[in-house]
């Protein structure tokens, strides 16, 4: 039951009406105004803040006004319509994705509550795919880096927990890549970072405007991209194809193990590292990284990681959040010239996923667990 507070007499600072006009004026910045805007796009908010805010933008960028989800369109902490508003989770999107099959529209965007969050899905096979968030992070950032006058001049970073597509992408552009443990506070820290992104659906596109992950400036950089992109009649699917072709396909997965009592999550990792897996996925385990001593020049954190001889890699960490203990996975399959090329790349990535989610549960002692 909300309750009234008071205000403390000192300390406080109201901030006014027109930093919102300030932010919009300065998010467009990033945009590229010859850019064609002809996009049907169907967004939410999903009860949160930053629906009204969004659609200001999408229009002030010159964009055909968005069709908003009507019953998750006003600010409403009860989120009646979903289990849970993080757009990650299986049914947040179920509203927006039936709104945009009814109109065929071109792109969903869904921005969390507090909308420093952006989820994209697009159309896909007669239906709708959601896109991790490695995949939107790897399309930005090409974008960024292929619309600069001198990419070399550029800084792009992800977190140690997110696709390593993004550092191959920067090396063909000659841009400086970077890699931060998880979170913003790493990321933003970055010198001189002009992007920057973790695969929880977390972008800065516009470090100068929002030192931080922002869902709304993130918003308009896709729906300028698939615009872009719809004009020679392809999509978002067809870019993330080109990149595979080019760097490989890089799929990534994660699984979570939710615990009672915290104490089990030492207990998992000294398993294994006190028994590391020889093999995952079938192939040869050539380096086993313990990230509490420090790699790659980053802090110590808690994890470890595990790459193989084919090109998977695997990092186990406790969240910082919840009690769960957290696996992200990523396979990486060279794709072939010959026709089926991505379709056969996309195959052999699945069921590398897969082994190596069955290979580090039964590592952990858990063979058959359910996960989430």
């Amino acid at each position: 039951m909300a309750i009234d507070v008071p205000m403390s007499a000192g300390g406080w600072e109201q901030v006014p009406a027109s930093i919102v006009d300030e932010y919009l004026a300065a998010v467009l910045g990033v945009l590229d105004p010859a850019t064609p805007r002809a996009l049907d796009i169907v967004i939410t908010p999903l009860h949160g803040v930053g629906g009204e805010t969004a659609v200001r933008a999408f229009s002030l960028a010159g964009f055909p006004v968005p069709h908003m989800v009507p019953e998750q369109a006003a600010p409403d902490p009860a989120f009646p319509t979903v289990v849970s508003p993080n757009p990650e989770e299986t049914g947040a999107m179920d509203l927006a994705l039936a709104s945009a099959k009814s109109r065929g529209a071109d792109l969903v965007i869904a921005n969390d509550p507090d909308a420093d969050r952006c989820a994209v899905a697009v159309p896909s096979g007669g239906g709708w795919r959601m896109l991790r968030g490695d995949e939107v992070g790897a399309l930005l950032g090409m974008y960024a880096l292929s619309r600069a006058p001198d990419a070399t001049r550029l800084t792009v970073a992800n977190s140690i927990v997110s696709s390593q597509l993004l550092s191959r992408i920067a090396a063909a552009y000659g841009a400086t890549y970077v890699q931060t443990l998880t979170g913003f506070k790493w990321l933003t820290r970055v010198p001189g970072v002009d992007y920057a992104y973790e695969e929880a659906l977390g972008y800065c596109v516009a470090p100068d405007v929002v030192r931080d992950k922002d869902g709304i400036s993130a918003a308009l950089l896709v729906a300028e991209l698939a615009a872009r992109l719809k004009t020679s009649g392809r999509t978002l699917l067809d870019a993330l194809d080109d990149l595979a072709r080019d760097h490989g396909l890089h799929a990534t997965g994660q699984f979570s193990i939710r615990v009672a009592d915290l104490a089990e999550i030492p207990v998992m990792l000294r398993r294994l590292t006190g028994s590391p897996p020889a093999r995952l996925a079938g192939q040869q385990v050539i380096s086993a990284q313990d990230l509490s001593e420090g790699v790659d020049g980053l802090p110590p954190t808690e994890g470890l990681r595990y790459r193989t001889e084919g090109g998977c890699r695997a990092i186990v960490r406790p969240s910082g959040t919840e009690p769960k203990l957290k696996v992200y996975l990523e396979a990486v399959v060279p794709v072939s010239s010959q026709p089926q090329g991505i379709s056969r790349a996309q195959a052999s990535a699945s069921a590398a996923l897969d082994a190596l989610r069955a290979d580090l549960l039964s590592a952990l002692g858990m063979p058959g667990a359910a996960f989430s």
